[in-house]
């Protein structure tokens, strides 16, 4: 019999929508292998579930109320009656920062192995694998105490689950020479607080028509008309809405601007020098790391950075090629070069555990 994983994933406006997207990722990687897949989603507003169903996968979505609100325990009792319809599971897989040990002590007499994807370190797990893709110093002490002694672990940014656009984009990837030439412009998936048309007043300020800007939109963003008219009146800008060629678009840019979040890891991968904005306390201990290692340039708050600050910032970079060629090594390299493993190297991990492809 194959195996199967089941994914508890959400996506929304305030969530974002990185969790379900790497899950998304490992879950293709799994399929590739032979396993089979389901989602248990929520259904919050601004959500992507349908990304799923696209890709052919069964989703059990999870009612909302916004007035009840959801705490653990009823999102465990929403999930446990759903599993009841499902196949027989091998490994759930949480991603959730509002999910902790409690909710996997109650699912664990469904499934036989138990498997975490974090990046905040700031709760307990019962998990029998965690992974946590982000850049730390010391992982294993960050989760000491959080996850039982048997569990297996799997850290840092080579693990990272990157869909496989990236390894095709990587392979005819040009030598970047740290002339600018085209920005492309991405704040995740719904960008709450717009930081989208902050980056394009900065560039506009900037005076540099001779530059491409290509700003992406995610499907969640609730300030989808302003960014698409603050476009219409700048002649070097295209806009793109939730697009599926990422990989394409990091490729042919010399220079981002976004937040240091899941797409962190796709950007370094390409070698793609980025100026970030912290959005969201679970992006800061990163965008701290990936700028020490330089990787990144990291201004911030963004709450403490205006258009003036981030046209500054981008005009210094612009004038320093070198800068630019040493941040797109410095990625490439945080990344582990031609020894990244991905999510090929999870799924390994996962079939290991007495199951082989079918």
């Amino acid at each position: 019999m194959p195996m199967h994983a089941a994914f508890r994933a959400d996506s929304s406006i305030t969530i974002g929508t990185g969790h379900l997207f790497r899950c998304l990722t490992l879950a293709d990687a799994l399929r590739r292998k032979g396993g089979t897949v389901s989602f248990f989603c929520r259904d919050l507003p601004g959500n992507l579930i349908s990304n799923v169903e696209e890709m052919k996968i069964p989703v059990h979505r999870l009612s909302f109320d916004r007035e009840a609100g959801i705490s653990w325990e009823m999102d465990a009792r929403d999930t446990l009656r759903r599993i009841a319809d499902a196949a027989k599971i091998d490994w759930l897989v949480v991603d959730h920062y509002a999910l902790d040990r409690r909710w996997e002590k109650e699912l664990r007499p469904f499934a036989r192995k138990i498997m975490a994807i974090d990046d905040l370190a700031d709760r307990p797990h019962d998990c029998d694998l965690l992974l946590d893709q982000n850049l730390h110093e010391f992982p294993n002490r960050r989760y000491a105490g959080l996850v039982p002694e048997h569990c297996r672990r799997i850290f840092g940014p080579r693990n990272a689950l990157l869909r496989p656009e990236f390894m095709e984009a990587r392979k005819t990837l040009r030598d970047r020479d740290g002339v600018v030439r085209r920005i492309l412009v991405f704040f995740g998936g719904s960008d709450l607080t717009d930081e989208t048309s902050k980056a394009l007043e900065a560039l506009r300020r900037l005076g540099r028509p001779d530059i491409v800007v290509d700003v992406v939109v995610g499907g969640a963003n609730p300030h989808q008309e302003r960014v698409r008219q603050s476009c219409l009146g700048m002649g070097n800008v295209r806009c793109h809405f939730q697009i599926r060629n990422m990989a394409e678009r990091m490729a042919k840019a010399d220079l981002a601007i976004g937040a240091p979040g899941t797409a962190t890891w796709e950007r370094c991968y390409l070698g793609l020098p980025t100026v970030t904005l912290v959005l969201a306390e679970n992006q800061l201990q990163n965008a701290l790391e990936v700028s020490r290692a330089g990787a990144i340039a990291n201004l911030g708050w963004n709450s403490e950075i205006d258009a003036g600050n981030l046209a500054e910032a981008v005009r210094r970079l612009l004038d320093d090629p070198k800068a630019l060629r040493e941040m797109a090594a410095r990625g490439v390299q945080l990344m582990g070069g031609d020894s990244f493993e991905g999510a090929d190297g999870v799924v390994r991990e996962m079939m290991g555990d007495g199951h082989a492809p079918a």
